[in-house]
């Protein structure tokens, strides 16, 4: 089956997540299933754009995004891209899709108080097991900008404490080396000496209080927790935090090249998502230095 190569293709080839291509094999099944049913056409590879188009009147008439709509349609785009590559089919009906318009959507970080507050609140309550470890995951995320799934993939022969670094395996399983602060590192060794009353093994650096390694919506839970406390921005998550940490590192005159680096992107584009929210830094510097700016 086409469906089944091309989901191949993205697993051994392109080195995607499990996540990513169950996403993927999602949409097309949506898609293929929507041809059987309107058009009786059990095979996607035999398909005209203006059955595609009939596809998306009929996702807008269920009321979902644009923004959702354009995704489940760039998972059509790699599968006829992909049947080309392959010389499944000479043209790929996609070739004339637009995307659909989209708002942009901004991400607002976490204020450096919000950041200096929730940190000054796990330090004062690091006194247990959990809270131990959720100070030291608030810490990582911050200081490393890394995602929350690098983040439960850090195992323990991944941290160096002699060149400072932690070792994070990111998308299509690309290895980056980031640097850790003296703060964070203290914060590990605490940890880990009270997670070998837990668990004495080499597995993963984040577990449960019963030894099992830790899972995403924990993650997420935890941080929602703390940022609530002293938040009242409507999204508290994992990947917030690792937008502070781009824009705080760009207002603090960061160059944009070692900010993507860190960040794992792998080109400008990814990160230049972050620097809308420094433009009043950026303002700042410019009437500061600007000879025709107020100040003078």
């Amino acid at each position: 089956m086409p469906i089944n190569s091309f989901l191949n293709y993205l697993a051994l080839e392109k080195k995607y997540s499990r996540h990513t291509i169950t996403a993927y094999q999602n949409d097309l099944n949506s898609f293929q299933e929507f041809c059987s049913t309107q058009f009786e056409i059990n095979n996607i590879i035999n398909v005209n754009y203006a059955q595609i188009r009939s596809w998306i009147v009929s996702l807008v008439n269920l009321n979902i995004s644009n923004r959702s709509i354009n995704r489940k349609l760039s998972s059509l785009k790699s599968f006829y891209k992909f049947l080309l590559k392959t010389k499944q089919i000479e043209v790929s009906p996609m070739v004339k899709h637009k995307a659909l318009k989209t708002s942009k959507k901004i991400q607002i970080p976490f204020s450096e108080k919000e950041i200096h507050d929730v940190l000054a609140a796990v330090n004062t309550n690091a006194i247990d097991f959990e809270s131990i470890r959720n100070k030291l995951i608030v810490e990582l995320l911050y200081s490393t900008g890394i995602r929350r799934a690098e983040l439960l993939n850090i195992k323990l022969a991944d941290i160096d404490f002699v060149n400072e670094t932690v070792k994070v395996l990111g998308k299509r399983n690309k290895e980056r080396y980031i640097p850790l602060l003296k703060t964070v590192q203290a914060s590990l060794k605490n940890y880990l000496e009270i997670r070998t009353e837990i668990i004495n093994d080499e597995s993963y650096l984040f577990v449960t209080k019963k030894g099992k390694k830790l899972y995403d919506t924990l993650v997420y839970r935890i941080i929602n927790n703390y940022f609530s406390c002293v938040s009242s921005k409507e999204k508290k998550s994992p990947h917030i935090l690792r937008h502070s940490f781009a824009t705080h590192l760009l207002n603090e005159g960061a160059d944009l090249n070692s900010v993507k680096e860190l960040l794992g992107h792998s080109s400008l584009a990814s990160t230049q998502v972050y620097t809308h929210s420094s433009l009043g830094k950026l303002k700042e510097i410019y009437n500061q230095a600007h000879p025709r700016s107020d100040k003078n």
